[in-house]
């Protein structure tokens, strides 16, 4: 906050430097401890005058706080310091130190900043808090255990502070410095070889601390140390660091907090005493510990503006002389206990009354001692007066005239200046200045807020209020009385008075039509303030109406469209498992938020327990693995609802067919062996393909024997003219008449095809297949019919030779169309019939 007031100043500054009034800043340095009389610096050359115009316009050298270090020679134009300064005293441990003073010429104004940076000298050694530390340690204690001295204070800075540690020879014990994250140099005992008690009952070292300066200064304190008797434990503080806030002026003997440390050994060695360890002197006054309890207390006047935080290093001894340390820090909170003061600089007195306006009357200075919003000052002055304050860099205010003066009207002004913190509660104090005199509609209206937003639900009343719109004029009377309009513009290309209309006196705003939040979700209207000055002024404001949505609408069913047409069938193969996917509803609903959010929900199913839908996401699967019994057509009635109040809701119906030899599309993504998923698709056929089968086997019989009972009569001349003319080759060899006693077996192809879009599973019988050869020189054709039930007799050697060739080629024929592709979309269900020795082969 600070600094950001600083970066605010120094802006101000700036533009109060292009203005002529306060310029640029000069900044100087100068080493403490110099004696009265010495010369700071010359100021001339930075302020780009000579000594005479120095002398003839004033020039004085006004110095911040009430004691004066400096002088400014207006013969000389020298800044000579007046006393002996010891930055220790004047700034104590802030860096950098800084005295801040202003010089002023006079005629015209002229205001120049000035900074005088202390520079520091070692002129102080370090010091320990006492001439002589004591330390109990047991002579059980583990090496490398390592305790904390205390840091030595040193009022220089810089390299001239405490840059280092050193510790007196001795066989127990070494030294390790180290750094705190503000570079503040600090040194621990380190055990390097253990303690026997019996060979020394106590050590005495002695420590020191060496600082940077030129020439070197050091400060040394004795460490004794008493060598105790085991003790197994040391005390153990519940946190390490405990931080607090605690308000300036709290009261004495107010709680801070409390440490509590445990040890776990009993009796004289776990009694546990509290104590200070390593502070500085300023906490022994603001503070005090219960060695007892833990309890840290307000013990002293307890000043943000002194010090802003405090670290209490805590130790907890047991009996034993085992310690603990913990730290303490403690914030300190400002109060807003300084009220602000007013600092006159210069004032013209008596004033003329031909003066113009924006004449300078007084400049003085507001200071406030708080920090924060308690060091923010705002400054008054009576109202309905000819004068006027004009706030200007760090805190000045310039009391000027605003308007002509009139000395017989009034001769003599008492002007009460009122400077107010901010704090809380805020402060405040007043100076009293007394002039001697010889002696508009300016404010527009302004919206409480720069946008308004409303809501209106939709399938509103017509005429309804929406909001109020209110501004507020700083002007009086007529000037602060405002009327309000709604300026044109357009909504949905219609005007916008179509939609709304307003109070011209309250600024109350009505809905005129009633409103659909599926057509317009929001619209903007722009509302003018018009006070009744002259000339009037006006503003204008943006309010920003926002439509609501209700719950109007049902769901809206996608998939499966429910337009009254013949619903669309899922199929479902019989050997669906659990789980598995059958479809998917899916809905819409015009409505948003929580208006919108579907769930769904099975309300009727021909077989209860066989599908369930997902609750959010409206899948249909099956709840248990479908078996014969189920019913070939299921019908579901799902219902959906919606999360509006009240709700809405729609349904859907779905109708499934349970079909065997379905061959599901995600079924077959699975990888399942060939083997396995023909023993399935066998498993599957249905009872109306092995009704067709017997039929047509039947029909196939009864063809043969009347087929037979024609042919028979011709086999005699058929059987001499086939065995002149039929050649001998590699197909037909000569000597098969003796291997026909062997039943021949066929292979037989029927396809089974389940139509697409069917309601039903229909079958297509193609005729068998017949291989086809030909027979030199009789050039016939030889068919074969072959029925599972249809038997063979054999007449005569040649007959069973030609037998054997014709099935040795219906055999590879058969054996070749097996294996070839299926009816389009649908399942090839192959039957192979073994023909025996009985068969009866027709050939022509």
């Amino acid at each position: 906050m600070e600094i950001h007031r600083n970066m605010q100043g120094w802006s101000f500054l700036l533009y109060l430097c292009m203005c002529g009034t306060i310029c640029e800043s000069f900044h100087y340095s100068v080493l403490e401890e110099k004696k009265s009389g010495s010369l700071v610096a010359n100021v001339l050359k930075d302020l780009k005058i000579d000594v005479k115009e120095l002398s003839v316009r004033g020039a004085q050298l006004v110095s911040e706080g009430t004691k004066q270090y400096f002088h400014l020679d207006p013969q000389t134009g020298n800044v000579i310091l007046t006393d002996r300064i010891d930055r220790e005293t004047l700034c104590g441990q802030k860096d950098p130190c800084v005295l801040l003073s202003e010089i002023m010429l006079e005629n015209p104004l002229e205001i120049h900043r000035t900074e005088v940076e202390i520079e520091d000298v070692n002129d102080n050694s370090p010091q320990f808090s006492k001439k002589e530390f004591f330390f109990e340690i047991s002579e059980h204690t583990s090496i490398n255990t390592r305790f904390p001295l205390e840091k030595a204070q040193d009022l220089d800075k810089g390299e001239n502070a405490v840059q280092n540690y050193t510790l007196s020879p001795n066989g127990h014990f070494m030294l390790d410095v180290r750094s705190h994250s503000d570079g503040t140099k600090y040194a621990e005992l380190v055990l390097q070889r253990q303690l026997d008690r019996e060979e020394n009952a106590q050590l005495f070292l002695i420590l020191s601390a060496v600082d940077g300066g030129t020439p070197k200064r050091t400060g040394s304190t004795n460490i004794v140390i008493d060598v105790l008797d085991a003790n197994d434990n040391f005390p153990q503080f519940g946190d390490s660091l405990y931080k607090v806030k605690l308000k300036e002026n709290t009261p004495r003997d107010t709680l801070v907090t409390k440490m509590e440390a445990t040890d776990r050994d009993s009796g004289f060695y776990g009694d546990i005493t509290y104590s200070f360890s390593q502070v500085p002197e300023n906490v022994f006054k603001a503070f005090n510990i219960n060695k007892h309890t833990g309890e840290l207390t307000v013990g002293g006047t307890i000043d943000y503006e002194e010090e802003r935080s405090c670290e209490i290093n805590i130790k907890a001894t047991d009996g034993g002389g085992l310690s603990a340390y913990c730290k303490v820090i403690v914030e300190i909170e400002d109060k807003n206990d300084n009220a602000p003061e007013v600092t006159l600089k210069s004032i013209i007195n008596p004033l003329p009354e031909d003066s113009p306006p924006d004449t300078v009357v007084a400049l003085f200075r507001v200071t406030d001692r708080d920090s924060g919003d308690n060091a923010r000052t705002s400054c008054t002055t009576e109202a309905n007066l000819p004068f006027a304050l004009k706030a200007t860099v760090n805190n000045y205010y310039q009391l000027m005239t605003h308007r002509a003066l009139d000395r017989e009207t009034v001769s003599e002004y008492n002007i009460t200046i009122t400077a107010t913190d901010w704090g809380s509660p805020r402060l405040t104090s007043t100076r009293i200045l007394s002039i001697q005199i010889s002696d508009v509609n300016d404010n527009a209206p302004v919206f409480e807020k720069s946008i308004y937003e409303m809501q209106l639900w939709e399938n509103n009343i017509p005429g309804l209020l929406i909001g109020l719109v209110q501004a507020k004029d700083l002007d009086r009377a007529k000037n602060a009385k405002v009327t309000y309009s709604v300026l044109p513009g357009k909504v949905s290309d219609q005007p916008v008075s179509s939609y709304v209309s307003i109070n011209s006196e309250t600024g109350n705003l009505y809905a005129i039509r009633s409103l659909d939040y599926e057509q317009i979700k929001e619209f903007q209207v722009t509302v003018s303030a018009l006070d009744s000055g002259s000339p009037p002024l006006s503003s204008k404001v943006v309010v920003r109406v926002v439509v609501m949505d209700e719950n109007d609408n049902t769901p809206f069913i996608l998939y499966p469209l429910q337009n009254g047409t013949s619903p669309s069938n899922d199929l479902v193969p019989r050997g669906a498992e659990a789980g598995y996917l059958v479809t998917k509803v899916v809905a819409v609903d015009k409505d948003s938020g929580q208006n919108s959010w579907l769930s769904y929900e099975l309300l009727k199913a021909t077989e209860p327990g066989l599908f369930s839908v997902g609750v959010q996401n409206g899948e249909v699967k099956t709840m248990r693995p479908i078996n014969k019994r189920d019913s070939f057509k299921q019908k579901l009635i799902i219902g959906v609802k919606d999360n509006g109040h009240p709700p809405q809701s729609t349904s859907a119906t779905l109708s499934i067919l349970l079909v065997d030899g379905f061959s599901d599309p995600y079924m077959k993504s699975v990888d399942v062996p060939k083997d396995e998923m023909v023993q399935e698709e066998d498993r599957n056929l249905t009872m109306y393909l092995v009704i067709c089968l017997a039929v047509i086997s039947v029909i196939f019989l009864v063809s043969m024997v009347g087929f037979v009972a024609i042919k028979i009569q011709k086999r005699r001349k058929f059987t001499a003219s086939s065995a002149l003319n039929f050649p001998v080759g590699p197909n037909f060899p000569e000597n098969r008449g003796d291997v026909d006693a062997g039943s021949l077996s066929r292979g037989y192809n029927y396809e089974v095809c389940l139509g697409g879009g069917s309601l039903n599973s229909e079958f297509r019988f193609l005729r068998p297949l017949f291989p086809v050869f030909s027979v030199e020189p009789a050039q016939t054709q030889i068919a074969q019919r072959i029925s599972p039930d249809a038997q063979e007799v054999p007449s005569h050697a040649a007959e069973g030779q030609l037998m054997n060739e014709a099935r040795g080629a219906v055999s590879e024929d058969a054996a070749a169309r097996a294996g070839g592709p299926s009816c389009a979309g649908n399942q090839a269900i192959t039957a192979n019939a073994n023909i025996g020795q009985n068969d009866w082969l027709a050939y022509q």
